[in-house]
């Protein structure tokens, strides 16, 4: 069983930083991808930025510049540096992870971290 946990979501002010990490942990190997989403009260989750093995990444446009994505595959974490925040980006934060198996693509989810953005 595959558990990936959270860590880093808080209160902050307008125009502050924070950063979050999550770790995978169990029976995980052949991670092709890990990345965060994020989903506001009334809202669909959405994507905020990816990582694949490789180096390579993806951001949501709304957050580039702001936000970076950062990754260490042979401890199974990621990370997600966010400055300069805004109001609207207060939701909850989740960490994503897909791993190649011989069936297919299994996807992984952590249960989220709030992220509350207010003074």
């Amino acid at each position: 069983q595959v558990q990936l946990v959270e860590s880093g979501g808080g209160l902050v002010q307008p125009g502050g930083s924070l950063r979050l990490s999550c770790t995978a942990s169990g029976s995980i190997s052949n991670i092709n991808a890990m990345g965060w989403y994020r989903q506001a009260p009334g809202k669909g989750r959405e994507l905020v930025a990816t990582i694949y093995n490789g180096g390579a990444t993806n951001y949501a446009d709304s957050v580039k510049g702001r936000f970076t994505i950062s990754g260490d595959y042979a401890k199974h974490t990621v990370y997600l540096q966010m400055n300069s925040l805004k109001p609207d980006e207060s939701a909850v934060y989740y960490c994503n992870v897909v791993e190649l198996s011989p069936s297919g693509r299994l996807y992984h989810w952590g249960k989220g971290t709030l992220v509350t953005v207010s003074r």
